[in-house]
């Protein structure tokens, strides 16, 4: 009796086991891709889910930006702070940027990060003082207004305000076509500091 080698019968048992692994590898292939248009979709979904969401003006609130020595006059940059309509355990989902612009010592310009267009995070450049979008090309000058591409509008805008040296915003709550960056100024709420109400960086009295 010969102990024969049977290629027939190698092959028969290896082809089996490198199907299984293009099946792995193809879901594996799937997932990913799967996750890359979740990741792609989250911005368009929000634009378009965003107006169910009622009395959104409510969902604002001010936010400490920082001093204002931060922020250099003639410069553009970024800030980050905490939604305050997320919880303690959102974590990274609760840190939102912003750009800031400084215009003198007394005015700034606060652009919400989300392009007009469908919510991709805009980028600033510097050198060219322009404000440009890489999902798909929109275009925006240093002041907000639209330069070039699909966005229909210029950037959204925060409403902000000096309080005691501190820059603050009014915010919460993603623009859109139907709901605006700024809200209307008698739905903006005062903020309060040590029992002290403020509106447009003076004095109010709050009820």
């Amino acid at each position: 009796m010969s102990d024969q080698h049977d290629p027939a019968s190698e092959s028969a048992t290896a082809t089996p086991a490198k199907g299984n692994r293009r099946n792995f590898m193809f879901k594996i292939g799937a997932g990913l891709v799967g996750i890359g248009g979740l990741l792609v979709a989250a911005p368009i979904l929000g634009y378009v889910f965003a107006p169910a969401f009622s009395n959104w003006e409510k969902r604002r609130s001010w936010i400490d930006l920082g001093g204002v020595k931060q922020f250099p006059v003639g410069e553009t940059v970024l800030a980050i702070y905490k939604n305050p309509i997320f919880g303690p355990t959102a974590g990274e989902a609760n840190e939102i940027p912003c750009w800031v612009r400084r215009k003198s010592e007394t005015e700034f310009q606060i652009f919400y990060i989300n392009c007009a267009h469908l919510g991709c995070p805009v980028h600033w450049f510097e050198e060219s003082k322009l404000f440009m979008c890489p999902c798909h090309g929109g275009v925006y000058y240093e002041d907000g207004s639209r330069a070039s591409g699909p966005p229909p509008r210029g950037l959204f805008e925060y409403d902000w305000q000096v309080v005691r040296d501190k820059l603050y915003v009014y915010g919460g709550e993603l623009p859109n076509l139907q709901i605006p960056g700024k809200t209307p100024k008698d739905d903006i709420t005062p903020l309060t500091i040590d029992g002290v109400g403020y509106l447009g960086g003076k004095e109010v009295k709050t009820s």
